[in-house]
């Protein structure tokens, strides 16, 4: 019910912004089986634009476990996304489990690998190892995804920036993780960063110089 109510407050704020959203597939995903879903983080747009994107899959949004602390929001926040604690080898490891059974309901989960805004003028910033460590301890597939548009709708440097045009959202190949191991973190972190950022130059992201 969080998410259908998050999904139709995405759609009405996208249409009344004047911001027409599109979907575009280099490769489908896949429903009958979940994966984890990782997006570049360029803007306060990409909240809605990710609504908006995944409308009518089943997904949980990774988020870090002090924001639920947080009165009101918090109970929204913990609602809606499944929270990761790393204050501890015991917190972080009931973590994984949540995720684990999230995943084996075929519900996917979705997740920022910069942690943060893209500040620079590269297409990506550095990769955390999360996403990564988590897709191989539950053995579960990568599917990237772009987010083109959210830059010039939404400018981070300001959120009086706010601008109507297209907003695109490029699904990418899914990336097999059955064949890694726990020492092999970084290979599969590095091989996703370039499938990503080969699509973010091909499509030509205007923050890129």
């Amino acid at each position: 019910m969080i998410y259908r109510l998050c999904t139709f407050w995405a759609e009405a704020s996208l249409f009344f912004w004047g911001i027409h959203h599109t979907n575009l597939y280099e490769v489908r995903h896949d429903p009958s089986h979940p994966v984890i879903f990782v997006f570049n983080h360029i803007s306060y747009m990409d909240i809605p634009i990710l609504l908006k994107s995944f409308r009518g899959q089943r997904i949980r949004v990774l988020g870090k476990a002090e924001m639920s602390r947080i009165p009101v929001f918090g109970y929204i926040y913990k609602s809606a996304a499944v929270t990761v604690d790393r204050s501890s080898p015991s917190n972080r490891a009931k973590s994984v489990k949540i995720l684990t059974a999230v995943l084996r309901n075929n519900i996917s989960v979705v997740i920022a690998p910069e942690g943060t805004f893209n500040l620079t003028n590269a297409p990506l910033k550095e990769f955390y190892d999360g996403a990564f460590r988590i897709a191989i301890e539950t053995n579960t597939p990568i599917k990237p995804v772009i987010f083109l548009d959210a830059y010039d709708r939404l400018n981070y440097k300001s959120i009086f920036s706010l601008t109507p045009g297209k907003s695109r959202a490029v699904f990418l190949e899914e990336v097999e993780t059955s064949g890694y191991q726990d020492t092999e973190v970084e290979m599969l972190k590095q091989r996703v960063y370039s499938i990503m950022e080969k699509a973010l130059i091909k499509y030509k992201a205007s923050w890129i110089k």
